[in-house]
């Protein structure tokens, strides 16, 4: 119990961060064009769990460094916000619900949200560029990772093969590609951007992707579980989803029972990788085991 109230004290400490750092960085809802930054700022600061921009500050923190984290954790969320307005518009999920509100093509228009995601995206590699200026390696690092993580070969492909086989059979290589990359890429970047705030060595760096990958994989089984079995209030969003679109989950190749062994097993992976990396690793690990047995 005492680990546990350790733990969300020390997440949430990290929350107020990212949050303070959002209202830091981002364009005042009042720049012009006004509806848009106020359509960008809608969305980011819906809340949420913040779980990159904390497994990437988690990461930075593994190993000594002095140089701040936190315009990178608010980066990568812009990067992940843009692809959840995008995934809610009527042409991908058509989701009226997001984080306990009404998604951004509701609470404005579908073009305004359209342009509020490309805007978030556009922005994300503008923020490192600016924040980072005085550190061009690591700038040019932390851009080169999270590109190539959101690109065609990884997040977006990964949405648009899920998309595709919507109202297909399950195919199990399919479905790992899928989540490979629309859900393990961004996790995986979070953790390796961190890496690079420390002076890690390529083996490090190779531990902390092998953690990512089984991190998002047992994220995303996780996800898969709960909108089979928890309800909207708690989510924050419409569940079932997946089974009226009749996608290609761990639920519906797995059952249940079989998914859930599935998290266990990408989790103890996972923690395996971190226990090998070192460093200040004992919150990396708890939070390993919380994402797995998260209720929303």
């Amino acid at each position: 119990m005492e680990v546990n109230r350790l733990l969300k004290e020390k997440l949430e400490s990290y929350r107020s961060r990212v949050e303070a750092g959002l209202d830091q960085w981002l364009p005042a809802a009042t720049t012009r064009p006004a509806r848009l930054h106020a359509a960008m700022r809608y969305s980011m600061e819906a809340g949420g769990k913040r779980i990159r921009p904390i497994l990437l500050i988690t990461a930075s923190e593994l190993f000594p460094s002095r140089i701040d984290p936190i315009p990178a954790a608010v980066a990568i969320e812009c990067l992940h916000t843009y692809t959840l307005i995008h995934d809610d518009l009527p042409a991908v999920d058509d989701s009226a619900l997001r984080r306990g509100r009404p998604s951004c093509h509701v609470r404005f228009d579908e073009a305004t949200a359209l342009l509020a995601g490309d805007a978030l995206l556009t922005y994300a590699f503008q923020l490192l560029a600016r924040a980072y200026s005085g550190h061009p390696k690591l700038a040019n690092t932390l851009v080169g990772i999270l590109a190539e993580a959101s690109g065609s070969t990884h997040l977006i492909g990964g949405q648009q093969e899920d998309i595709e086989n919507e109202e297909k059979p399950i195919d199990a290589d399919t479905l790992l590609f899928i989540h490979e990359n629309k859900t393990a890429a961004l996790l995986t970047a979070a953790l390796e951007m961190g890496l690079s705030f420390s002076q890690t060595n390529t083996s490090q760096i190779q531990l902390g992707k092998k953690v990512g990958y089984h991190l998002g994989l047992a994220f995303q089984i996780v996800d898969d579980l709960l909108d089979a079995t928890a309800d909207s209030e708690a989510m924050g969003k419409p569940v079932g989803h997946d089974a009226t679109a009749e996608k290609s989950t761990y639920v519906a190749l797995h059952g249940i029972s079989g998914a859930r062994a599935e998290a266990k097993r990408h989790t103890d992976a996972a923690i395996a990788a971190i226990q090998s990396l070192g460093g200040n690793n004992t919150l990396l690990i708890e939070l390993a085991r919380e994402l797995e047995t998260r209720i929303h």
